[in-house]
């Protein structure tokens, strides 16, 4: 005999509120545009008690727009350095984003910036190639040995079901250490005895290409639109949907998920192994003990805020940087420590934290017929 009883709701999560007159329900679906609007507005609800801590700190309301737009957006030198600073962390954010879309949770982005530089100062100690190939080559060393150093945690994940979080946080302490050991030892600077690698010559820099700007950001946003084909357009990113979605009904189905969730953590670490050589050959100019300190948050940070997007997660990194420079212009003319712009920091991760409740689930007005 047929069951024709029909289906009932699957709706868990109704709960009278005020007086058993809304209910709270999970939502099916938001369209983009709204979900847009949400994180907009949590955004603009976090930069208010941005500003009123500010104000709270020392610094006059009036200028806040000054110091946070004028001064550092339409000034050239600011300018210039908020793009030297978001080079790297535009390639970190879209290696967190990398990771966390094939379900890898890689807390070790700043030990896979390391090994990146660590290889690339390699080339250079050793004086390995022509001199004409030797930043591409250096290139390409960083991102193999920060492949090489992601390719433990992910192959103990999928074979002893280790926990990446644990694994990829404990192999940071062993590259921090790692480099601690090169530039308090070997490779320490004969010249003056400090902790640092002898300077890159002029060849093994990053160069700037217009005024005064570097070639790192363009790299930066060559490295976005690569990254956004491979997840928007390629088979690779058809599938990657699909093991972001849910790795069981892939495998069923015939989607190779080991394998895509290892290519995807191996190019989730050759991107911060890059990012560890930009810092190394565009910015500190030699290998140095705390290049990396900042940027393993910062990738998570960029990842989160950007669901994963690599456009948004480039905007995000922009943004981000902008606040950096204005943080350092506010600690010079306004006594202000770089601890309160590690706080606006995290007001924001939280603002937009909260949004996803809003996002995922609505209020309705219970119906007089509603049981």
């Amino acid at each position: 005999m047929t069951d024709t009883t029909l289906p009932q709701p699957t709706v868990s999560t109704r709960q009278p509120l005020f007086g058993r007159r809304y209910t709270l329900e999970t939502r099916q679906q938001m369209a983009m545009h709204w979900q847009a609007l949400v994180i907009g507005l949590a955004l603009l609800f976090g930069l208010a008690i941005c500003a009123l801590i500010l104000v709270g700190a020392g610094v006059p309301a009036q200028e806040l727009l000054n110091e946070f737009v004028v001064q550092t957006l339409f000034d050239a030198q600011n300018l210039r350095a908020v793009l030297f600073q978001a080079a790297p962390m535009i390639m970190v954010g879209l290696a967190g984003c990398m990771a966390f879309r094939a379900r890898f949770w890689n807390l070790g982005l700043e030990g896979q910036m390391i090994w990146g530089a660590i290889g690339a100062t390699a080339i250079s100690l050793f004086d390995i190639g022509p001199h004409a190939l030797r930043l591409p080559l250096m290139m390409l060393t960083a991102m193999l040995c920060a492949m090489l150093w992601t390719l433990t945690p992910v192959l103990l994940k999928l074979h002893l079901k280790v926990n990446e979080i644990i694994s990829t946080l404990m192999l940071n302490y062993i590259a921090a250490n790692f480099l601690l050991h090169l530039v308090y030892g070997s490779w320490k600077d004969p010249r003056d005895n400090f902790p640092y690698s002898p300077p890159l010559q002029s060849f093994e820099r990053l160069p700037d290409f217009l005024a005064g700007y570097n070639v790192a950001i363009l790299m930066a946003l060559v490295i976005t639109a690569i990254t956004l084909w491979f997840v928007g357009i390629s088979r690779a990113g058809l599938y990657l949907r699909f093991v972001d979605a849910n790795p069981r009904v892939a495998g069923a189905v015939g989607v190779p998920v080991r394998k895509m969730i290892v290519a995807t953590v191996l190019l989730s670490g050759a991107l911060a192994g890059l990012a560890g050589f930009v810092v190394t050959a565009g910015q500190e100019g030699r290998l140095t003990q705390s290049f990396y300190q900042g940027y393993g948050f910062s990738g998570i940070l960029i990842a989160f805020l950007a669901r994963n997007n690599p456009v948004a997660a480039t905007v995000v990194a922009l943004l981000i940087a902008l606040l950096f420079v204005a943080g350092r212009n506010l600690q010079v003319f306004y006594q202000i420590p770089f601890s309160m712009v590690q706080l606006i920091q995290a007001i924001l991760v939280i603002c937009v934290a909260s949004s996803d409740f809003f996002i995922r689930h609505r209020m309705r007005r219970i119906q007089a017929g509603d049981c």
